[in-house]
């Protein structure tokens, strides 16, 4: 019975994977980990596949959509693996449409895997999304329904029709014997571990033993397979085109699909790559791959490929670009800058004061935000501070900020926030506290990059966009900008330049969008108003013997022949939330090309930026302002008290010092800004009040996971800790502060 049940060939093809050809097994291993929460579970990953949302909802549609990509990762599996492994299954070929019999029984590694996402998926959706049965059983069923039309469709056109003009082209173009004119083919190139199978699965799904197909020539069973492997060459490249053709249509929102379906048909491309060129150069597969990468990274080098995306708006023609190195920054950023546009920044101040004389008969606070980044999850947790305190002091959050500034997502939602009251003061907006807005932040924004990074940018340099008279080649960072303009229904489609005669009159808060130099570390702080009095420590301008530590630079003033304010407002949001792999890196013109990348690495919270403000303006707030506060707004809890970390592994002993940085980069800065908290009331007279606004999940409740998709109930939980004890106490002392100033 054991004998019986190990030579049965779906059994033996089961471990044939693990015998031969592992690398394969690393996609199915990722989707298992992923499920599971042990890979990017950060990052939020499983809600991908768990809950994927098409058009902003999950329901039946996008459950189908990520069924169909399900089932061509699938049959990217089966061909695969069949194209790898069928040399070892010779009497497959004495069978009739042997690749479909071949796919029955190489199923039971997807099989076992659908059951495993099918009792995680019900029971995700029954805990996590309180979804009824009736929902459960009809998503579930809209996903079963992509899964079946897309394999029977496979089978059904590529390996049942016999011939057609697309089969015989491409049967030319993947023939092996055009390759072999170039590498020849050696004993190397035949299989010798033959699978020992007594039984198999029929296409009736009935058991039939092997001992049946033996009476074939073994040369007449190789060119059966032969000619199977080109029928699923032609599946594979067919695929491939078909997915590059819809990243030409990327900017339709009903084109794009989940981003689980994304991450699917990008494993799908990866393998069924693998497995032509396995096809086409036999033995000769490694020596391939390495001509491959090497040619790759010439073509890179030699910016033939450019893999870094662009700064939309700007202009990018060779004329006039700066030179980044220290002797230009210093001829740039000199002392004159520094007090002029510090004298340009107070007199804007001074207009803002006038503006407060009706609303206080003594000297008016002074507000200055600072947001952390966190991707969805601090855009949403700011749009909903601000709102909230906004509502819960009359309008006086609004009126009272000078200064917005910050890092990463928590800068898309105030300056989501920052429009939406300067289209109400402009009469634009008849309702500024609408829920719509709310909802509009926490729209999903990674289906797009991942479906363009799956389809756009494989032919990125071939697909070109027109901004202002400028072209650009379209990636996963435009697909993100253009996604971020349609969920706020235009709000964030400005230009740079669009807000400065409102900043210089005052009448809105001027906002900092910062990004970080990967050069060098330096800071590139992006405004509508000159920035030059932030860029250095004014210790520096009068030190005459030591070079002066200029640690940012203004983007304005330095690209001054780029057209820096044309540059779009979703550009700026994006190089300033760039988190490495998901979004790509931005380079700016200049020589050598500067490029930038999340603000987050250089500071997550927004505080150097506030604190050199303070600095830098603290004799007009001491003299002008009743009390200046600083009003933080985080994703995370300050001072968190973080799991005990004790190395319970060797691996984890090889590589905890290695990411140490990394998962406590977030607490190192905020040791060093407590620290800077407590000097800053020194030097506004003990003037700052600090007000600390805190995302911090119920008890027993894990946070939202950091990416660009939240789920509904991670929605519900940021929008309730506003409601959490230390938040409300934040709450009352804001409003007090403010009473008492009127």
């Amino acid at each position: 019975m054991i004998r019986g049940v190990y030579r049965f060939l779906p059994v033996q093809l089961f471990f044939l994977h693990f015998r031969k050809y592992q690398f394969l097994l690393i996609f199915w291993a990722v989707l298992i980990f992923t499920l599971t929460g042990n890979f990017a579970s950060s990052f939020g990953a499983s809600t991908l596949f768990l809950v994927p949302e098409y058009a902003g909802t999950t329901n039946f549609l996008s459950m189908f959509l990520l069924g169909c990509a399900m089932g061509v990762f699938i049959m990217a599996w089966h061909i695969t693996t069949f194209i790898i492994h069928s040399q070892r299954v010779p009497f497959m070929g004495a069978t009739r449409h042997a690749f479909l019999k071949y796919c029955i029984n190489n199923s039971l590694l997807p099989g076992l895997f659908l059951i495993f996402y099918t009792i995680l998926s019900i029971r995700f959706q029954w805990r996590n999304e309180q979804a009824g049965i009736g929902r459960i059983i009809t998503i579930q069923l809209g996903f079963y329904l992509g899964l079946s039309i897309v394999i029977f469709t496979s089978f059904l056109y590529f390996f049942r029709v016999d011939r057609d003009l697309l089969k015989i082209v491409l049967s030319r173009i993947t023939n092996p014997a055009i390759i072999r004119e170039i590498i020849p083919y050696d004993s190397l190139d035949y299989e010798i571990d033959i699978i020992r199978a007594d039984t198999y699965l029929t296409g009736h799904f009935k058991v039939r033993k092997c001992s049946e197909l033996d009476a074939y020539h073994p040369r007449l069973l190789r060119t059966v397979l032969r000619r199977h492997h080109r029928n699923a060459i032609t599946a594979a490249i067919f695929s491939v085109l078909l997915l590059i053709i819809s990243g030409w249509f990327i900017e339709e929102p009903l084109l794009r699909l989940p981003a689980g379906a994304g991450f699917l048909i990008l494993f799908s491309i990866i393998m069924s790559i693998t497995g032509a060129v396995k096809y086409l150069l036999r033995s000769w597969e490694v020596l391939g791959w390495i001509v491959i990468i090497t040619f790759i990274s010439v073509m890179v080098s030699r910016q033939v490929f450019d893999l870094r995306s662009k700064a939309y708006g700007m202009n990018y023609t060779e004329d006039h670009q700066p030179t980044y190195d220290y002797e230009h920054l210093k001829s740039v950023f000199t002392p004159a800058r520094y007090e002029n546009d510090k004298k340009l920044e107070e007199q804007r101040l001074d207009k803002w004061k006038q503006l407060q004389a009706n609303d206080t008969t003594g000297k008016p606070p002074v507000i200055i935000i600072s947001v952390s980044g966190g991707g969805s999850r601090s855009a949403y947790w700011t749009f909903r501070c601000l709102q909230y305190l906004d509502s819960a002091t009359n309008g006086q959050i609004s009126k009272s900020t000078v200064m917005l500034t910050g890092a990463s997502g928590g800068m898309i939602g105030a300056s989501y926030w920052r429009e939406l009251h300067k289209q109400h003061a402009e009469g634009k907006l008849p309702e500024l506290y609408n829920t719509h807005y709310q909802e509009n932040v926490g729209k999903d924004l990674l289906n797009s990059i991942i479906f363009s990074f799956a389809s756009v940018d494989l032919v990125s340099p071939f697909s070109k966009v027109k901004i202002d008279g400028y072209s650009y080649n379209k990636d996963r960072g435009y697909a993100m900008e253009q996604e971020l303009i349609y969920n706020t229904e235009g709000a964030l489609g400005k230009k740079i330049r669009d807000y400065h005669s409102a900043e210089a009159a005052a009448t809105i808060p001027a906002m900092i969008v910062n990004t970080t130099i990967i050069n060098d570390g330096r800071k590139l702080m992006i405004g509508a108003l000159p920035l030059g009095y932030l860029t250095q420590p004014e210790y520096a301008l009068n030190d005459s013997v030591h070079k002066p530590a200029i640690d940012a630079i203004d983007f304005g003033a330095f690209f001054h022949s780029q057209d820096p304010y044309n540059l779009r407002l979703a550009t700026a949001l994006r190089m300033n939330a760039t988190f490495p792999y998901i979004l790509p890196v931005v380079k700016l013109p200049g020589t050598p090309a500067i490029n930038v990348m999340d603000a987050g690495f250089r500071d997550n919270f927004g505080m150097e930026v506030a604190s050199r403000y303070m600095f830098a303006m603290r004799n007009w707030l001491t003299q002008n302002a009743g009390k200046v506060i600083y009003l933080e707004i985080r994703d995370t809890k300050e001072h968190e008290i973080f799991p005990s970390s004790e190395m319970k592994s060797l691996g984890q002993m090889l590589l905890d010092p290695v990411f140490v940085i990394q998962q406590k980069w977030e607490p190192f800065q905020s040791y060093y800004h407590g620290y800077i908290k407590d000097y800053a009331p020194y030097f506004l007279d003990k003037k700052l009040e600090v007000i600390s606004m805190q995302y911090m999940p119920e008890e027993n409740e894990k946070a939202a996971a950091l990416n660009f998709h939240l789920t509904a109930k991670e929605k519900n939980g940021i929008l309730a800790s506003i409601y959490q004890s230390e938040n409300q106490y934040a709450v009352k002392r804001l409003v007090q502060l403010l009473d008492t100033l009127q």
